[in-house]
């Protein structure tokens, strides 16, 4: 193994993760969540501080890679992936002072950045789906010294309202990635909408579908319907692009505001979607 040329490569796999969250954070505008403009349904976030905390976590995504590229036992890494992410929420919280603003992000990223820098030290492609794939057999192992109730509002939704959260997409190889947010991505493209209003589109697809656990915590079940119902509305409308697709989109913002629940778990996965969208339109331009 070259050390060098595997270090240049996870680094700028790492660089890739830091982009991809702060290309989410930046889309504007997002309903109920932080953006350029506004907290959204949130009073201890802004986006500095969504920004802070992305850039002071690309040293956590580093070594999540470097582990990847290093350590060829599934097993094994998995233990010490699971130990760099616990390690990543104590960066997170000093950097933040105490304020949860990618703990989602750490999980589902970290184990996509493992998995794509695994799979290059291997030579393999970087097709969404490969990196997914590999991300979720990954998950699937048992990390051994993870507790066991973190009690977390993720965690304590799913228990409420019986629904995968977080783990469930990872463990299900990120299905409204591949399935919902990166087709939707790329359609909008097709039809000619700019970067803006694809990946807002893409966010609205993802939103429209997912059992958030972030909108369950703070809204209940009727909450988290109200909100598939108006992202669907503004993709019926003819998407984020359009004049009555911003109309529904605003009243879409108004009603979470009402509500005061915002979709962190649909934010995290359009992370993921736009960086495994970077990943392989960069492995194409590689082979064109």
């Amino acid at each position: 193994m070259n050390t060098m040329m595997t270090t240049k490569k996870t680094t700028a796999l790492a660089r890739q993760v830091l982009q991809a969250l702060l290309d989410e954070v930046t889309l504007t505008p997002k309903p109920g969540l932080v953006d350029l403009r506004s907290r959204g349904a949130h009073t201890d976030l802004n986006w500095a501080l969504m920004c802070h905390s992305a850039c002071a976590l690309q040293p956590v995504f580093q070594a999540m890679a470097d582990a990847g590229a290093a350590i060829d036992d599934d097993d094994a890494l998995r233990q010490r992936i699971g130990a760099i992410g616990r390690e990543g929420e104590a960066v997170m919280m000093a950097a933040t002072g105490g304020v949860n603003t990618h703990r989602g992000a750490i999980w589902a990223l970290g184990l996509l950045v493992t998995a794509a820098a695994q799979l290059q030290e291997r030579g393999d492609s970087l097709a969404p789906s490969a990196v997914a794939a590999r991300a979720g057999t990954l998950a699937r192992l048992t990390d051994r010294s993870a507790p066991l109730d973190t009690s977390n509002k993720g965690q304590l939704a799913c228990r409420q309202y019986h629904v995968g959260g977080a783990r469930g997409q990872a463990l299900a190889g990120f299905p409204h990635v591949l399935d919902v947010g990166l087709p939707a991505l790329r359609a909008a493209r097709a039809r000619g909408d700019n970067d803006t209003t694809a990946r807002l589109n893409a966010l609205l697809a993802i939103i429209a579908s997912l059992d958030d656990t972030c909108v369950l915590s703070r809204g209940g079940v009727a909450a988290l319907l109200a909100v598939q119902a108006g992202a669907s509305q503004v993709l019926a409308a003819g998407g984020a692009g359009t004049r009555a697709g911003t109309q529904a989109l605003l009243a879409l913002e108004t009603k979470m505001l009402e509500l005061n629940v915002s979709p962190g778990g649909a934010a995290d996965l359009l992370a993921a979607t736009l960086f495994l969208d970077g990943l392989a339109m960069g492995e194409h331009h590689g082979k064109a």
